[in-house]
């Protein structure tokens, strides 16, 4: 089984995915490292370079490579549900957990957040809340179409796999 881990970014999808696959010894794939690889460079040098469609058009090569393994915890990007047929994608070929969390939080978490992250890295607080804000209106239809939704500042491995595998 594929467990796609879906939210905003800082929401712990790549923190959670890695623990959750040591749990249940599955191997751990991040959609963006994935992209990195594809493009031989950073995820901020492919913005730099070549835009936001670009890297939009490389997620979404990573995440139909996501379907190789046949079991495997996988991280998407923060946008990545939100663009081509990628959400139904997840869920034909997965079960989706959406690590749901308030845009406080979320902000917080990204404000004290040691990785570079290229669409927030100019904001200052106040305008961070309001991007984020503003970015979950547009997401969350998409997040929500999810199978597992599950309260993202609080949730657990052992959670995540009670929703998933139903004990």
């Amino acid at each position: 089984m594929r467990i796609y881990l879906l939210g905003f970014m800082g929401s712990g999808k790549s923190s959670l995915g890695k623990r959750l696959a040591k749990k249940l010894n599955y191997p751990f794939s991040d959609i963006d490292e994935e992209v990195e690889a594809l493009a031989g460079m950073s995820i901020p040098d492919i913005f730099l370079k070549y835009g936001e469609s670009r890297f939009r058009q490389l997620e979404q090569q990573a995440l139909h490579i996501s379907i190789h393994f046949h079991k495997a915890v996988i991280a998407t990007g923060g946008g990545t549900p939100c663009f081509f047929d990628n959400m139904e994608f997840i869920n034909t070929h997965g079960v989706s957990v959406y690590l749901r969390m308030s845009s406080a939080s979320l902000a917080y978490r990204l404000e004290h957040a040691q990785k570079q992250r290229p669409l927030v890295e100019n904001y200052a607080s106040e305008e961070l809340l309001s991007y984020i804000e503003e970015k979950l209106q547009e997401r969350e239809p998409y997040y929500l179409q999810s199978r597992c939704i599950i309260k993202g500042e609080t949730v657990k491995v052992d959670q995540i796999i009670s929703l998933v595998f139903g004990h």
